[in-house]
C-alpha cells in the first residue's frame, strides 16, 4: 500500500485515493515506526479486512498500523482510503468468532504450548469524535495483535511523541501562525483605549503562575512586587488579570483562581490593594463564583475560600453553581449514550436524564450575568471557581462573545480561544485525554470546551447572521481538541509548550484554517456585521441539541451538507449581481473620464 499524506484535519473516513499528481508523501520518522513504536506493533498489515459504520456501505481491503495512523486502502483497486489518526481512539472493544485451542508440535526440551485458533475476529473502535468503527479480521491472531496495538499506541501520553512532532504539511513552514500571538495583540489594542491598565511582566519565566503566560494586563496603579504576593495568596498563582475591557463604558472582565483564605479566614494586603484600585470611590464591583455557596465554604476548610466582605467592601459576591469534572464528563457519557437510542420515549426520558442542556442553560445564564453587570450595570466583573482554569474560562470567552463583536468575526473567535482557553491555562491534555467512551475512568477528564462549542452552536443558531463562522469550524476545533495533527491544542499550559518547544516543532492549526482555500470552507454565508450585544435566549424551548456534533456519525448529513452548498452558492450569486448592478449605477451616474469631447459635454 503505497504511502502518501494523511488528510489535514483528519478529512473524511474514506476518500478516494490521492492522484498521481499529488505529490506522494514519503514517510518521515513517525510513519516508519521508529523504535519507540515498533515494539507496540504487534502486527502491521492484514488483508482482507472488512471495514463497517453505521448508515454507510461496508468496504473491504487491506488494513496498515503505522506508528500514529490506521490505514485501510480498498481492494482490489485501493480507490478508498481510510485515515484514522490513532490518537483519536477512546476505546476498542474486541470479540472473537470460532473459538478454539490447538497444541503446536513439541521440539526436544520445548515446553508444551497452547494457543488459540479461530476463524476471525471483531474489533469495534470507539472515537474520541464520536464515530464509530467495525473492523472484521480474519485469524484469531491478527486480530488480537491489531487490537492490542491500537491500545498501546492510543495510549502512548509522552507529548514529544505526539504525532504533531512529526506531520509537515504541504504549503506550511514550521511557526507559521505562531508569530505575534493574539494575547499581544489584544495588549496593543487596550492599551490604545485606557491608561488603566498596563503590562506585567511578573510571570516571565512561570515563576508566579504556570497556567498564566510570560505577559498579562493588570491595574496600572499596582506594581509587580504588589502582583507577586496577589499571586501567592491565590491558588496556583492566578492573581486577578484583565480578560476584557468593555470600550463602551471603561468597565473590566477579569479572571483569577480563588484566594487561599483558609479556615482562619487569612488575608493578603496586597490581593486586596490589587482589586481596590480597580474600583474607584464609591463604586462597586461583582465577583461571580463558579461554585456554589456550599461547595466554597467546603474549600475554605481545606485551604481554599472566598472574598470575604469585610476585606473586599466594594465587591459583592454572587454564587453561580457550574459543574466540571467528574459529573460533567458523567454527563457527556450519558448524552453519548442516549443519542444511539433507538425508542423515542426511552431517548427522550435518556435526554433529559444526561442533563447536558442543563450545563448548556448554566452555562450562558451565568455569561449573560457577566455581560449584564459589565454592559447594563457599568460594573467590573472579577470571574473565578476553584483553579480558575475551567468554568472561569468558560463564563468569561462567552461574555466576550456576547458583548464584542470583533470576537464574532473568524479571526476575532480564534484570538478568543487563544487567549481565553489556551494562553489562559485550561489543561486541554488531561481533560480531553478521554472522550465518552473510554472505559478508563480518570479524574481529570471533563468536557469543559465541548461545552463553550456547544454554547457557541447555540449563539450561532439563535443569531445566524451575528457570527461570521460557521458549524464546521465548531466541528473541527471539538476534533482537534481530542486528536490532532497540529500543536495549538497540545500540553495543559504556557510553561509546558514552552518546555516542550511546540511553537518551535510543532504546526499551527489557525495556520492551516487561514489558508484562503480552507477558510472559505468554515465561513458563514449569512454573516453580516453586527455591532450589537446578542442576548441569548436561555428559555428551556430555547436550548436545542447539537445535532450537528452528537448525531454526526448516525444520521446522514448529505442532503443538509447540499442544502448549505446552495446557500453559499446563492448568496456568492447575490453578491456578485450586486457587485455587477453597482458597477452599472456607477458608470451611468458618472461620465467615462477617457470619453470623447461630446460625451463629455
Amino acid at each position: 500500500m503505497a504511502s502518501r499524506s494523511p488528510p489535514a484535519l483528519g478529512g473524511p473516513l474514506l476518500a478516494p485515493r490521492l492522484s498521481p499528481a499529488v505529490p506522494t508523501w514519503h514517510p518521515t520518522r513517525a510513519e516508519a515506526a521508529p523504535m519507540e513504536f515498533s515494539e507496540l506493533i504487534k502486527t502491521a498489515t492484514v488483508e482482507n479486512v472488512l471495514l463497517s459504520r453505521p448508515g454507510l456501505p461496508a468496504v473491504r481491503g487491506t488494513l496498515c498500523i503505522t506508528s500514529h495512523h490506521l490505514l485501510l486502502s480498498s481492494s482490489p483497486r485501493g480507490d478508498l482510503e481510510l485515515w484514522l489518526l490513532i490518537r483519536n481512539v477512546d476505546a476498542v472493544e474486541k470479540r472473537v468468532h470460532n473459538l478454539g485451542w490447538y497444541q503446536p508440535p513439541r521440539t526436544a526440551g520445548s515446553l508444551r504450548d497452547t494457543r488459540v485458533s479461530g476463524s476471525s475476529g471483531t474489533i469495534t473502535l470507539r472515537c474520541k469524535d464520536l464515530k464509530v468503527l467495525q473492523l472484521e479480521i480474519p485469524g484469531m491472531e491478527e486480530c488480537l495483535n491489531i487490537a492490542s496495538s491500537i491500545e498501546a499506541l492510543s495510549s502512548v501520553d509522552s507529548v514529544m511523541m505526539m504525532y504533531p512532532f512529526f506531520y509537515r504539511p504541504p504549503g506550511l513552514r514550521l511557526q507559521q501562525g505562531w508569530h505575534q500571538s493574539p494575547l499581544e495583540r489584544h495588549f496593543q489594542q487596550v492599551a490604545s483605549q485606557t491608561s488603566q491598565w498596563r503590562l506585567s511582566t511578573v510571570n516571565r519565566d512561570f515563576s508566579a503562575c504556570p497556567s498564566y503566560p510570560p505577559a498579562v494586563m493588570v491595574p496600572a496603579a499596582v506594581g509587580d512586587d504588589v502582583v507577586a504576593k496577589a499571586a501567592a495568596f491565590r491558588q496556583g498563582g492566578r492573581f486577578p488579570v484583565l480578560s476584557y475591557f468593555h470600550p463602551k463604558n471603561g468597565t473590566a472582565l477579569l479572571r483569577s483562581s480563588q484566594p487561599l483564605t483558609g479556615p482562619n479566614r487569612r488575608r493578603c494586603r496586597e490581593d486586596e490593594k490589587l482589586l481596590g484600585t480597580i474600583l474607584d470611590e464609591g463604586e462597586r464591583g461583582f465577583i461571580i463564583d463558579t461554585r456554589s455557596a456550599q461547595a466554597a465554604k467546603q474549600a475554605r476548610m481545606s485551604g481554599g475560600g472566598t472574598e470575604p466582605k469585610s476585606s473586599y467592601p466594594q465587591w459583592r459576591r454572587l454564587h453561580r453553581a457550574l459543574d466540571r469534572g467528574r459529573p460533567l464528563q458523567e454527563s457527556f457519557i450519558r448524552l453519548v449514550e442516549a443519542c444511539a437510542e433507538q425508542g423515542m420515549d426511552r431517548w427522550l426520558g435518556r435526554l433529559e436524564s444526561s442533563r447536558w442542556l442543563s450545563h448548556v442553560k448554566a452555562a450562558l445564564s451565568t455569561a449573560c450575568l457577566a455581560a449584564q453587570c459589565l454592559d447594563r450595570e457599568g460594573c467590573k466583573v472579577l470571574v473565578h471557581g476553584a483553579e480558575g482554569t475551567d468554568t472561569t474560562l468558560l463564563v468569561t470567552a462567552l461574555a466576550q462573545l456576547i458583548l464584542d463583536p470583533s470576537c464574532r468575526s473568524l479571526e476575532g473567535f480564534q484570538g478568543l480561544l487563544e487567549r481565553e482557553w489556551i494562553q489562559a491555562g485550561h489543561p486541554f491534555q488531561l481533560r480531553c485525554a478521554r472522550s465518552a467512551s473510554s472505559h478508563g475512568r480518570g479524574k481529570q477528564e471533563a468536557p469543559l470546551f465541548l461545552l463553550f462549542l456547544d454554547c457557541v452552536w447555540q449563539l450561532s443558531r439563535q443569531f445566524p447572521f451575528s457570527l461570521e463562522f460557521g458549524e464546521q469550524l465548531l466541528l473541527t476545533l471539538f476534533d482537534n481538541a481530542y486528536a490532532s495533527s497540529y500543536g495549538t491544542f497540545l500540553c495543559n499550559n504556557e510553561k509546558e509548550r514552552s518546555l516542550c518547544k511546540v511553537k518551535e516543532s510543532t504546526h499551527s492549526l489557525w495556520a492551516w484554517l487561514n489558508q484562503p482555500e480552507e477558510r472559505q470552507k468554515y465561513l458563514n454565508p449569512l454573516y453580516s456585521h453586527n455591532p450589537l450585544v446578542i442576548w441569548p435566549s436561555v428559555e428551556p424551548q430555547s436550548i436545542q441539541l447539537w445535532q450537528g456534533l452528537f448525531l454526526r456519525w448516525i444520521r446522514p448529513s448529505q442532503h443538509l451538507d447540499e442544502a448549505w452548498a446552495e446557500i453559499r452558492r446563492l448568496v456568492e450569486g447575490n453578491n456578485s449581481s450586486s457587485k455587477e448592478s453597482t458597477g452599472k449605477r456607477l458608470s451611468q451616474s458618472f461620465p467615462d473620464p477617457t470619453a470623447g469631447t461630446q460625451n463629455g459635454r
